[in-house]
């Protein structure tokens, strides 16, 4: 994805390792797996199962973990970049956005962060309604 161009319809990231070869392989394996241990039964191949389907649940929550670390440091940047570009009124009530609206804030340029801010405390915007908002679109290119 270019560094210089992004919006609202071309902002969602895949990782092409995890979503076109890791998952289609893990999702492969485990149904030979469960196929094998149909056709010929015994405890090696229910085993082959059982291990199967562990390592592609562990691949399903290394994914996750690494996505739930994203969230948490796009909120401590975004809640310093609010207490930079905010004026008392709004900086105050930087603790009372969610983390859905702090991640979807990250793409509003710092001319429309402040009103952006505001709706989203006083409206209770959801994650992809403050998305749609945004008309200055600040691109995240880092994100996996």
């Amino acid at each position: 994805m270019p560094d210089s161009q992004q919006s609202y319809a071309d902002h969602a990231r895949t990782d092409p390792a995890f979503h076109r070869f890791l998952v289609p392989v893990a999702a492969l394996t485990i149904i030979v797996a469960i196929v094998n241990a149909f056709r010929h039964p015994g405890f090696n191949l229910a085993w082959l199962v059982l291990v199967s389907i562990a390592a592609g649940i562990a691949l399903f929550k290394m994914r996750l973990y690494a996505l739930k670390v994203q969230d948490r440091v796009i909120r401590l940047e975004e809640r310093l970049r609010l207490h930079q570009c905010l004026s008392e009124p709004l900086r105050s009530q930087v603790s009372d956005l969610t983390v859905g609206q702090l991640i979807a804030l990250r793409f509003a340029s710092d001319a429309e962060l402040p009103s952006l801010a505001g709706r989203a405390l006083n409206e209770k915007l959801s994650k992809d309604e403050l998305k749609k908002a945004v008309t200055s679109w600040r691109p995240d290119t880092f994100r996996v």
